[in-house]
């Protein structure tokens, strides 16, 4: 057996960064993308502003090309915004008002969470973006449309200043909400798209994989505690200590968002518009 197909016998799975990613999505009807501080958390507020999201890879000229491209706002490094500008910072996106400014598009790059979620369309994966503030949306959005096919959860991580991954915990407890939002057992009402929720498979124990599980139990073990969790994580303090502690108070709103941003033709839409 060889590692990629480690987890292939389980239909819910869970692993980390961009290989991993690649080895949990084989024959997955969905994968979850989960990158809490910053790029999911951001991306779920500006889709619940009605804005379509371009994830993109690289911070360089290419994304101002890019941007320019599709006449759409280009999301630039925090420290590097001027005035008018919007960043990463998801705060930067809740208090801009871009509708009203004529803008309905936002090129958001981001080395982890944007450039797996790349990686996973252009491999033919329907992707979908996971936050604290969504996660149970998310999985009940995902357990009234995947029915009894796999499903992938991938944490994006940080970076440690070698370039390697950096297993980051804000993104194993935001993967471990979204699979927690999995095990529960669906409401008999309609979903916005037609699908019947009625029709909605919660997973059970066995469908998850060890690494799944243990994602899951992560989550419940610190689910009460979670938002001093996240601020005391070494991202929450990093963030916290660079003037960022407004983000780190966005992405730990565990549960107020009902969007759900699905990938569709390179743009992250809200999948209860979908038809």
């Amino acid at each position: 057996m060889s590692l990629a197909d480690g987890q292939g016998g389980y239909r819910v799975r869970f692993d980390w960064g961009p290989v991993g990613a690649d080895a949990v999505s084989p024959g997955a009807a969905y994968v979850a993308v989960v990158d809490v501080l910053s790029f999911t958390t951001t991306l779920t507020v500006a889709v619940e502003q009605g804005l379509r999201v371009l994830p993109y890879r690289w911070r360089d000229d290419s994304a101002v090309a890019v941007a320019r491209l599709h006449g759409a706002m280009l999301a630039v490094l925090r420290k590097e915004a001027g005035p008018g500008q919007v960043t990463l910072s998801p705060e930067s996106i809740l208090h801009a008002n871009l509708r009203a400014d004529g803008i309905d598009r936002l090129v958001l790059p981001s080395p982890n969470g944007s450039a797996i979620s790349v990686r996973l369309a252009d491999a033919g994966v329907t992707v979908i973006g996971v936050s604290l503030r969504n996660a149970a949306a998310a999985a009940a959005w995902v357990r009234e449309r995947a029915g009894d096919r796999p499903v992938g959860v991938v944490a994006s991580g940080e970076r440690w200043p070698d370039g390697s991954l950096r297993p980051a915990i804000e993104d194993l407890l935001g993967a471990g909400a979204f699979l927690d939002g999995l095990t529960l057992p669906s409401e008999p009402s309609a979903a916005s798209d037609g699908h019947s929720a009625s029709a909605s498979v919660a997973a059970s124990a066995g469908d998850f994989s060890p690494e799944a599980s243990a994602a899951l139990w992560a989550w419940r073990g610190v689910a009460e505690r979670a938002g001093d969790a996240l601020r005391e994580s070494v991202s929450g303090r990093e963030l916290r200590g660079f003037g960022f502690a407004g983000d780190v108070d966005v992405a730990s709103a565990i549960g107020v968002s009902k969007v759900v941003p699905v990938l569709r033709d390179g743009w992250f839409v809200d999948g209860g518009s979908l038809s």
